[in-house]
């Protein structure tokens, strides 16, 4: 029976050379482990704390284009929302109801004003008299102007008639067959016609032109009297509310067969189709921002680009309103005083220092940040640049490629090196 296999087994010794190198490698491997451990001590005693890289949030610096934002909220509202008034003590009489969709044109209401309807009916009154008057003037100038021209003939005829009376004395007059004094009444009967009939000719002149007047005077009265129908007539035909764009009733302030002062507002209307964002911007961006720039609207999972196209004035609660209307078409889905989040791009750095933003930005107002260089994280003096929602510009401090703690650092308590657990 065999009971192993040790008779089959043989000693082998190893040559020298082999045993010498061996322990050569034994010795090196040694050294690198002890040079390792020591290097690990002494920073392990430099350092004032040890914290578990778990906890920590390291980032290499990199390099890229920094858009330097603010991060605002605000909401959808309707770039045209008219409220309608009452423009006169009227009784209101309404043809719609909150919520109501109407179109441009369509009645809304209807105001009753027995003042405004009875200044109506008296302007019309005037100008109708106004026309007649004119019409009469019309008459009297022609008649006049016939009359001023029938004196001007009839002064013409005498004149002729006393020219021709001369001419026939003064084909006798050589003969002796008249007296010279009938000649010399004959010469002086010419001239008082000739007389008569250029006065004539000058007031007709002069008639026709204060006939003139008188008309155009009276036309210019009428057109005023027209102006001022005109104007009761757009008053009276305001007591008929219509829709100024197409939209939908977002309110009523009034209730139906109410009586109503002037200027009272009736009711808005919303426009759904020209929808805009009004945003909420903290006072300390308003420096840097102007009309025309850009804005990224986060609607839901999507976004929407649009331009700062108004700006308020006014500063409230610390805060100053702006407009932002849509690049393009509108979004779908919006609806009115919808909550949302916005982002207004103020400026671009390209080809910066970029580190992402995080807790240590804040720590001690950004002038210090935690560096890692061998498992140490170094307290070291740094520079901030530029700033946005995302990322920070670091001046100076730090370089390309440099490992630096962004969150986690409150556990270091300031401390000047931290060893970082791995």
């Amino acid at each position: 029976m065999i009971r192993d296999t040790s008779s089959q087994d043989a000693h082998l010794t190893a040559p020298p050379a082999a045993r010498i190198r061996r322990g050569v490698l034994y010795a090196g491997a040694g050294a690198l482990l002890l040079v390792a451990a020591v290097t690990a001590l002494s920073g392990w005693r430099s350092s004032e704390h040890t914290v578990s890289a778990s906890r920590l949030r390291i980032v290499a610096v990199s390099r890229g284009t920094l858009a330097r934002d603010a991060a605002v909220n605000g909401r959808i509202v309707a770039a045209v929302s008219p409220t309608l008034y009452a423009t006169a003590q009227s009784t209101v009489t309404l043809k719609t109801n909150a919520g109501d969709t109407v179109h441009k044109g369509d009645i809304l209401a209807v105001l009753e004003s027995p003042d405004l309807a009875d200044a109506l009916k008296r302007e019309q009154s005037s100008y109708h008299q106004l026309e007649a008057e004119v019409a009469r003037q019309r008459i009297l100038a022609k008649k006049q102007k016939l009359l001023a021209q029938r004196e001007a003939d009839t002064a013409e005829i005498d004149r002729l008639s006393a020219q021709r009376t001369l001419e026939r004395f003064q084909g006798v007059s050589n003969a002796d067959v008249i007296a010279k004094v009938d000649f010399q009444r004959a010469r002086d009967a010419l001239n008082s016609a000739q007389i008569r009939a250029s006065h004539a000719a000058a007031a007709a002149v002069l008639e026709n032109d204060d006939v003139g007047l008188a008309l155009r005077t009276k036309v210019n009265e009428l057109d005023r009297q027209r102006l001022s129908l005109a104007n009761a007539q757009r008053r009276f035909d305001e007591l008929t509310v219509r829709a100024p764009v197409d939209g939908f009733i977002g309110t009523l302030n009034v209730q139906n067969r109410s009586v109503v002062a002037a200027n009272t507002p009736l009711m808005t209307l919303v426009d759904l189709s020209r929808l805009e964002v009004e945003l909420e911007v903290p006072e300390t961006y308003v420096a840097d921002m102007g009309i025309g720039m850009r804005a990224i609207v986060q609607l839901g999972d999507a976004n929407a680009s649009g331009t700062l196209a108004a700006l308020s004035p006014e500063v409230v609660k610390n805060q100053v309103l702006a407009r932002v209307r849509f690049d393009g078409a509108q979004p779908k889905g919006l609806r009115q005083n919808q909550r949302l989040s916005a982002r207004l791009l103020i400026e671009e750095k390209p080809r910066v220092l970029l580190l992402p933003r995080g807790p240590f930005v804040d720590n001690e107002g950004g002038r210090f940040a935690y560096v890692v260089h061998d498992g140490v994280a170094v307290r070291t003096p740094i520079r901030l640049g530029a700033t946005s929602v995302a990322a920070v510009e670091i001046l100076a401090g730090v370089k390309l490629g440099d490992q630096v703690v962004i969150a986690g650092t409150d556990a270091f308590a300031n401390a000047a090196r931290v060893t970082i657990d791995r």
